[in-house]
């Protein structure tokens, strides 16, 4: 396990706030503790995984219910397959087209007949039909790096949050330049899907996207127009992560987040 200092304290307060105050599902430290396989601690296959297939497959099957085996195989191939000629913002913004309005697929019904048909990936009218996972030190293996972020958000198994966390004392800049640039380039797959980006110390923080340069990052300063604005970690946490919030934060893209935070 790693040694506890301000780095990991910063982390690990973090994912328990998520877990314990905001009522995610689960609250994971997988660095050396992972197993592998389909009955593993998250049923990745390798460290290259960075959608948790088991946890999607069965969202699929609980959202969509009654379909063929193969309707199912089609939108978890859709989901997890990394066009070769895209960009990586195109295939974010393809993505996040499927997150929204659901995955496109074809099978034969029971009369050999082709039907066509989007299947849900996540509820977004009720939080309680999905998993909230908050997993820490994932390592990830990249092309010819791995690398391990401090938390990584997950909803129904994809990966929608990255969060890196400083120390205290530390610039959030840091987070961006030494990090997030360096995890982009790196494992640009663990973005393929990512619908908000987090830059905290465990006092101020700052959410942005995946396009956003440093500069278009932006402070969290209230949960309520009423509310004085309080710039911390917290209030930023309370605002994206909370269950409900988050899927309507996802489902409505990032317009809502920038009025919020002015």
């Amino acid at each position: 396990m790693t040694p506890l200092n301000e780095d990991t304290l910063v982390q690990q307060t973090t994912a328990n706030y998520l877990h314990q105050e905001l009522q995610w599902n689960e609250n994971i430290y997988a660095h050396n503790n992972e197993t592998f396989g389909p009955q593993g601690t998250l049923g990745r296959r390798s460290e290259k995984e960075v959608v948790l297939t088991r946890y999607l497959g069965e969202a699929l099957v609980k959202l969509n219910p009654d379909l063929p085996e193969a309707a199912y195989k089609d939108a978890l191939h859709q989901l997890t397959e990394v066009p070769a000629t895209q960009s990586i913002l195109q295939i974010n913004r393809d993505n996040y087209e499927r997150i929204k309005g659901g995955v496109q697929v074809q099978y034969r019904d029971a009369r050999n007949e082709l039907v066509r048909k989007r299947l849900r990936m996540i509820d977004f009218d009720t939080p309680k039909n999905n998993h909230f996972l908050c997993v820490r030190e994932l390592c990830i293996k990249g092309d010819l790096y791995s690398r391990r972020p401090d938390i990584v958000g997950f909803i129904n198994g994809l990966p929608l949050m990255f969060v890196e966390c400083k120390t205290i004392h530390r610039d959030i800049r840091r987070a961006y330049d030494g990090n997030l640039s360096d995890y982009k380039d790196t494992i640009p797959h663990l973005f393929h899907h990512n619908a908000f980006i987090v830059l905290g110390n465990g006092v101020n923080a700052k959410i942005g996207s995946l396009s956003s340069e440093f500069e278009h990052f932006n402070d969290w300063k209230r949960l309520a127009e009423s509310d004085p604005g309080v710039v911390d970690m917290e209030t930023l946490l309370r605002g994206v992560c909370t269950k409900v919030n988050f899927l309507i934060c996802t489902k409505i893209s990032s317009c809502l987040m920038k009025s919020r935070m002015v």
